[in-house]
């Protein structure tokens, strides 16, 4: 048909169809823009989270940097020519067949060198972002993100697939102990008893006092805690245990009457209070000072609780309201301005103050072993059980020397170098009446 025979009506009824195609058209193109727009917004939002997710990850794990800068321009001496340390007995079980004496070793009184740096506001530090990581409240959202309770305990699989629980993997460890000697360290808080809002309040349960003396009948068994010795002494209520308090900082070993069986007779009152080592001992008039004023500072901060722990001052925040976290944060950081040859560590809702010394949990560790006479034997196998940030160095420890295991107690995922995990203090109570049963199986 030529153009000339086409007639209006035609020509209307083509026009009529290519606006209706185009309409059609224009909605399938925008049905298909919004579709991709979605898509990416959903892509955008994963991303995010994902990034936002390891963003957390990274920026605890700086957090939690066991030494602050805390010192401006200006680097803490090195503790020269160090008097001497003597290493007393620690009243060892002649039953046991350990040695009574100690080697000098070098480490014993190497001084640290604190490292330099500039802090004119714990604002401009990540001193806020580790305390409050450091808390237990809600272990969902361990890692700065809500977590379903579903998540929390998917999550909490998948890392105990990492860190398998001792009790389901007992047989294990009990085939890799069998015929070596174990020695069992223990922490206090959040492993032989729970975590309280009131540390005066941290009471072990009878069942747990029963377990732990039926286990230090057949092996070597030590509590290794932040608190004062005294202190975890006094909680814990066994005579026969050995006991380093302060973070390892001030051991005592057992204190033995004369009716135990297990024991040669004590020949002198020294012997029968058991022996000390203290490799801090030079700073406790700076550590009774620091406690003197951080009382002070803290008077009016309501929930805030000053703890003198004899070779460390403990900075409770547990029950501050987290809108004085930074003040609490800030009488920290002016007292320890002042005094150079001290440092900051963080643990669980806790800031702790402890001398510059080349002295923690892992040396307390080693010389445990070694006071033992077990510290150069292929046939030692330590077990180290803890859950604080401050018990890492114990794990590292252990795991750099290639024997024995430590076992993280934890309820929420996070990286450590102990090679087992359990839950709650329930748990370690069940562990520890596990290698009961096992000492008393095997000859």
């Amino acid at each position: 048909m030529a153009p000339s025979d086409l007639t209006m009506s035609q020509v209307s009824s083509f026009v009529s169809t290519f606006l209706r195609a185009s309409i059609i058209f224009k909605v399938l193109l925008q049905i298909v823009l919004r579709y991709f727009v979605s898509t990416w917004r959903v892509i955008s939002q994963l991303q995010e989270q994902i990034s936002h997710r390891t963003f957390q990850h990274l920026k605890m794990a700086v957090a939690v940097e066991d030494v602050m800068d805390l010192k401006a321009n200006h680097s803490a001496p090195v503790l020269n020519d160090p008097t001497p340390v003597n290493k007393p007995r620690l009243g060892i079980h002649d039953s046991l067949g350990l040695r009574t004496h100690f080697s000098q070793t070098p480490f014993l009184t190497i001084a640290w060198k604190k490292p330099g740096g500039v802090l004119d506001d714990v604002r401009s530090t990540n001193w806020l972002d580790a305390m409050k990581s450091s808390s237990p409240r809600n272990v969902t959202k361990y890692y700065g993100t809500d977590f379903s309770s579903n998540d929390a305990d998917m999550a909490y699989r998948d890392w105990m697939l990492k860190y398998h629980s001792a009790l389901t993997s007992f047989e294990q460890i009990a085939n890799n102990a069998r015929g070596k000697r174990i020695a069992l360290f223990l922490d206090y808080d959040g492993t032989l008893s729970p975590i309280v809002d009131n540390p005066d309040h941290a009471f072990m349960s009878n069942a747990m006092r029963a377990a732990v003396r039926n286990i230090a009948k057949y092996i070597p068994t030590a509590i290794i805690s932040g608190r004062s010795r005294e202190k975890v002494r006094k909680f814990v209520g066994l005579k026969e245990l050995y006991y380093a308090g302060s973070h390892g900082m001030d051991i005592m070993g057992p204190v033995r009457p004369p009716t135990d069986h297990n024991n040669t007779t004590a020949t002198n009152d020294e012997v029968k209070e058991g022996k000390l080592y203290q490799p801090a001992s030079e700073f406790l008039p700076m550590i009774n000072e620091v406690f003197v004023r951080l009382v002070e500072l803290t008077k009016n901060i309501q929930g805030a609780k000053v703890e003198n722990n004899k070779f460390c001052v403990s900075v409770h925040y547990r029950n501050v309201d987290e809108k004085s976290w930074t003040t609490v944060a800030q009488y920290v950081h002016d007292t320890l301005k002042q005094y150079s040859r001290l440092r900051l560590t963080h643990g669980r809702m806790v800031l702790e103050i402890r001398p510059v010394l080349k002295w923690d949990k892992g040396k307390a560790v080693e010389f445990l072993l070694e006071s033992l006479g077990l510290s150069n034997c292929d046939d030692v196998f330590p077990i180290y059980v803890g859950d604080d940030r401050t018990d890492e160095d114990a794990f590292k420890f252990l795991r750099e020397g290639g024997r024995g295991y430590g076992i993280l107690v934890s309820p929420a995922p996070k990286e450590s170098n102990a090679y087992y995990s359990l839950r709650d203090p329930s748990e370690v109570m069940e562990f520890i009446n596990s290698l009961v049963m096992y000492k008393k199986s095997v000859p």
